[in-house]
């Protein structure tokens, strides 16, 4: 189990995750957004693949949290990045979720009880996961699609000298 400064520390990361990420895009074009790498999704794809995922893991904690070990749906991210919404819709739409939703999700972990922290729900392909577990995960998750989303601006050569 996590310290009470580990996750808070984790906490701050999540809530964080929005702000840097609109730093990160914000000097791009749509077309540099909408560039598709080789083998990887867009910038946008990224962008609102973090609405998906995140908006799917907040109610995840919701279930873990008000029911007695439920059963979570698994989905496939790469069905999803490829629907007509996630490659066209402008980025905006995106981050307004990730904003709202990150305030909230921020908020409702900062509440939890070490007891809530380890609440469980099954997960079909994951097995029995803890509420911090989602926590921990997609504190880093963020993060691991920041750096995705330089690799695909480097990767369209669209240049990258911004840090974030």
């Amino acid at each position: 189990m996590t310290t009470a400064a580990e996750r808070t520390a984790l906490i701050a990361k999540l809530r964080a995750l929005p702000a840097r990420l609109e730093a990160l895009i914000a000097p791009l074009t749509d077309a540099q957004l909408s560039a598709l790498p080789s083998g990887a999704w867009s910038a946008k794809q990224n962008v609102h693949h973090l609405a998906d995922s995140h908006m799917n893991a907040f109610i995840r904690v919701k279930l873990a949290l008000l029911e007695d070990q439920p059963t979570l749906k698994p989905y496939n991210q790469d069905d999803w990045a490829d629907t007509p919404d996630a490659q066209n819709l402008p980025v905006e739409s995106s981050l307004a979720i990730l904003r709202g939703l990150h305030m909230r999700w921020a908020a409702l972990f900062e509440s939890l009880s070490e007891a809530q922290f380890v609440r469980e729900a099954f997960h079909p392909e994951n097995g029995m996961m803890r509420v911090i577990t989602f926590l921990e995960y997609y504190a880093a998750h963020g993060e691991a699609h920041l750096e995705q989303i330089r690799e695909a601006l480097e990767a369209t050569n669209t240049p990258v000298t911004w840090t974030y």
